[in-house]
C-alpha cells in the first residue's frame, strides 16, 4: 500500500464515522436503537441483511476453498443461502416482523419467554451470546490476516484498528447506523467487486487464456466439479438446513432486519432481495478466486492468502485501497450487526433476568445501557479473535464452518420452529431437550468420538448431526410431552396472522402478559 491507497481508508473509516454521527440523531429510544423503529424501507433492510451474511472470511477462508477445490465455493456456501432465505422469505420473515409489530418487542429472543419460559430464554440467549463473541472473533481475524498481508502490522493491531472503528458507529447509531453503513459497504463492495474481476479476466488475456477456457488449464483440474473434497452431498444439505435457519434469524441479525420494515409484506420482500443478491453477486466475487491457482501462489497450506496475494498484483494503488475498503465493509457490516443483536438480546432478555434495577430503566437509560452492552461485545469478541489459529479453535475457516454451523442448530430449532403452528405442541421441555441435547451431540462429534476415529468425522457430520438431533428432539418430544397451553398457542396464532379481521383467530385469542419472572420487561411497547 501507498499514501494513495491509506488515504482511500482512511477516508472509508471517516464516512463510517460520520454516518453512525448522523443516525444518532434517528435514535430516541431502545426500539429505534435495536429495531429502527420498524420505519426502514424493504430494500435498505434488504441490502443490509445481504450485508451483514458475510465478512472477510470469504476473502480468506472461501478464498482458500476456492484455490483449492474450485466453483464448490459457491454451491456449497453462497447457493444455499440464498435458497435458504428465498424459502425464508415466505415462512419466517413475516413471522419475525410480527414479533416487532404485534408484540412489540426489541429483541428477537424477547418473545420466548411467553412461548416457552423464562429458563428456555435464558439458555438460548446465554449460549447465542457466547457463540456470536466466536463467531464474530473469527470475522475480526480475517480481516486482519488480509490488513496484515497489506500492511505489514500484527494481528492483533489489526483487530483493534477494525473494532474499535466499528464500535464507534454502530454504538453511537444503533441499527440505522448499521443499514445506512451497509448501503455505503454495498455500493463500495460493487465498485470493488468489478474492479477485481476486471482485473482477473484482462491477466488471463494477457496470458492467452480465454474467460471459459481458463477451466482447462492443468491447475484447475477438477475445479469446476460442484461437490469435491469433504464438501460433498451431505455437507451440502446440510449446510442448506443450517443456512435456513441462520439466515433467517437463527443467528439473529438477520432476525432485526425483517423486524425494522414497516410490515411483514415488505419484511417479505426484503427477504427476496437479499436471496437475488446472494445468487447473483457471489459469482463476480468468487470468479477470481477461482483462477487464482492460476495467477498466484499461496504461501498459505490452506490457501487463505491467494486473494490477497492476487490483489497486491494486478491492482493498481488506489484500485488496492478500494479493494481493501471491500473486504473491510464485509467484516464491519457483520460484525456490527451482531453487536446491535447481541446488545439487544442482554439489554432486552438477560438484564432484567440478574438486575432488579434493569427492569426499571427509563427508555434513557435502557439506551445507555443497549451502547455499554455493544461495547463489552465488541470488546470481548476482540479479545476472542486473538485466539484464532490456537489449538482451543484452530484456524479461520473452522472456526465459522465447525462452530457455528454446528452450534447454530440446537440454538435456532427451538426460537425458529416455535414461530410455526405445525410445531404447537412443543413446549418449554422439547425446546431446553433439543437445545441441550444438540450441544452434547457437537461434543461428542468433534472431541470424543472425532478423537476415537481414524481420520476423524467428516466434516459434514460434524456440522449436521447437532442440528439433527435438535430437530428430531425438538418434533419427538412435542409429540410425546405436548405443552400447547392457551397462552402459547395465543403467542402463535399472533405472529401467524395479520390480526386485521376481527375474526381471525389471532383476535379471538388474548395476547398473554409478560412473565411474571421479570416484570414490565417482557414485552417492550414503542
Amino acid at each position: 500500500m501507498n499514501g494513495l491507497d491509506w488515504a482511500v481508508l482512511i477516508a472509508y473509516f471517516g464516512v463510517m464515522v460520520a454516518i453512525g454521527v448522523w443516525s444518532h440523531k434517528r435514535v430516541d429510544n431502545v426500539s429505534d436503537f435495536f429495531t429502527a423503529g420498524g420505519k426502514m424501507p424493504w430494500w435498505l433492510s434488504g441490502i443490509s441483511h445481504h450485508m451483514s451474511g458475510y465478512s472477510a472470511v470469504m476473502f480468506t477462508g472461501y478464498a482458500g476453498i476456492a484455490y483449492t477445490y474450485g466453483v464448490t465455493s459457491f454451491v456449497t456456501w453462497s447457493f444455499p443461502i440464498a435458497l435458504g432465505i428465498a424459502i425464508g422469505s415466505k415462512l419466517f420473515a413475516p413471522r419475525i416482523n410480527r414479533l416487532r409489530s404485534r408484540l412489540h418487542v426489541a429483541s428477537p429472543l424477547e418473545y420466548l419467554k411467553n412461548r416457552y419460559d423464562l429458563k428456555t430464554q435464558q439458555a438460548l440467549a446465554w449460549s447465542g451470546m457466547l457463540l456470536k463473541i466466536v463467531d464474530v472473533g473469527a470475522k475480526w481475524a480475517a480481516i486482519a490476516t488480509l490488513l496484515s498481508v497489506f500492511t505489514g502490522i500484527s494481528l492483533n493491531q489489526g483487530i483493534l484498528i477494525t473494532g474499535t472503528i466499528t464500535a464507534v458507529y454502530c454504538t453511537i447509531g444503533g441499527l440505522w447506523a448499521d443499514a445506512l453503513t451497509e448501503l455505503g459497504q454495498f455500493v463500495i463492495q460493487l465498485l470493488a467487486g468489478v474492479a477485481m474481476f476486471v482485473a482477473v479476466v484482462m491477466e488471463l488475456n494477457d496470458k492467452n487464456i480465454g474467460f471459459l477456457g481458463a477451466w482447462d488449464e492443468p491447475e484447475l483440474q477438477g475445479h469446476g466439479e460442484p461437490l469435491v473434497g469433504p464438501y460433498g452431498t451431505v455437507f451440502l444439505m446440510a449446510f442448506l438446513f443450517i443456512k435456513l435457519f441462520e439466515y433467517n434469524g437463527g443467528m439473529l441479525n438477520q432476525a432485526q432486519r425483517y423486524m425494522a420494515t414497516a410490515s411483514p409484506k415488505e419484511a417479505e420482500r426484503s427477504a427476496r432481495l437479499s436471496a437475488i443478491l446472494w445468487l447473483v453477486w457471489p459469482v463476480v466475487l468468487f470468479y477470481p478466486m477461482w483462477m487464482s491457482p492460476l495467477l498466484v501462489q499461496s504461501q498459505k497450506p490452506d490457501g487463505s492468502d491467494s486473494y490477497g496475494l492476487m490483489t497486491e498484483q494486478l491492482l493498481p494503488h488506489g484500485l488496492l485501497g478500494l479493494v481493501i475498503v471491500g473486504f473491510f465493509s464485509h467484516t464491519m457490516a457483520m460484525c456490527s450487526s451482531d453487536a446491535n443483536a447481541i446488545a439487544a438480546v442482554f439489554t432486552r432478555d438477560v438484564a432484567p433476568v440478574i438486575s432488579t434495577r434493569a427492569r426499571n430503566w427509563t427508555q434513557r437509560s435502557g439506551l445507555i445501557a443497549a451502547r455499554l452492552a455493544t461495547v463489552v461485545f465488541l470488546g470481548l469478541s476482540m479479545a476472542a479473535a486473538t485466539q484464532v489459529n490456537s489449538p482451543a479453535f484452530k484456524d479461520i475457516i473452522t472456526v465459522v464452518i465447525k462452530w457455528v454451523a454446528g452450534l447454530m442448530g440446537p440454538m435456532a430449532i427451538p426460537m425458529m420452529l416455535g414461530l410455526l403452528r405445525p410445531f404447537r405442541r412443543s413446549g418449554p421441555t422439547a425446546a431446553l431437550g433439543s437445545w441441550s441435547m444438540g450441544l452434547l451431540a457437537f461434543w461428542l462429534v468433534n472431541y470424543p468420538i472425532n478423537w476415537n476415529v481414524e481420520g476423524g468425522v467428516p466434516l459434514q457430520y460434524q456440522v449436521s448431526i447437532p442440528l439433527a438431533v435438535s430437530l428430531v428432539l425438538y418434533i419427538l418430544i412435542g409429540f410425546l410431552r405436548p405443552e400447547d397451553t392457551p397462552e402459547r398457542l395465543a403467542i402463535i396464532e399472533t405472529v401467524n396472522t395479520d390480526g386485521d379481521d376481527s375474526g381471525s383467530a389471532a383476535a379471538r385469542i388474548p395476547v398473554p402478559e409478560p412473565a411474571d419472572a421479570a416484570p414490565g420487561k417482557g414485552l417492550v411497547k414503542d
